[in-house]
């Protein structure tokens, strides 16, 4: 069973930073994939942040240069480092985790979110 745990979300002022944690149950090598995402009160959940098996990664255009995602296999979580936060940041971070198993099956798993709010 793969769970996904988020934390480290919480409220800053614009210009601050945050780092959000996703703890995996599984070990993450397990994953192709893991990211992050973000929604907002009635907009689709976008993504802000991959990091691929094979380390490389991938940032939504206005996170580039602010925001970091990065691995730690050894304690199966993944980060965000999140600076110089705008208020348009502000939404609640979901944790996200892309697996592919036997004969090609795909396996999305997400984490319960935490929320990031960010003030003006």
């Amino acid at each position: 069973q793969v769970q996904l745990v988020e934390s480290g979300g919480g409220l800053v002022q614009a210009g601050g930073s945050l780092r959000l944690s996703c703890a995996s149950s599984v070990n993450i090598f397990s994953f192709a994939k893991m990211a992050w995402f973000r929604q907002t009160p009635g907009a689709q959940r976008e993504l802000v942040a991959d990091i691929r098996d094979g380390g490389t990664t991938n940032y939504l255009g206005s996170v580039k240069g602010r925001f970091a995602i990065s691995s730690d296999n050894a304690k199966n979580t993944v980060y965000l480092e999140m600076k110089s936060l705008k208020p348009e940041d502000a939404a609640v971070y979901y944790c996200n985790a892309f697996q592919i198993g036997a004969f090609g099956r795909t396996y999305n798993y997400w984490g319960q979110g935490t929320q990031v709010t960010v003030s003006s």
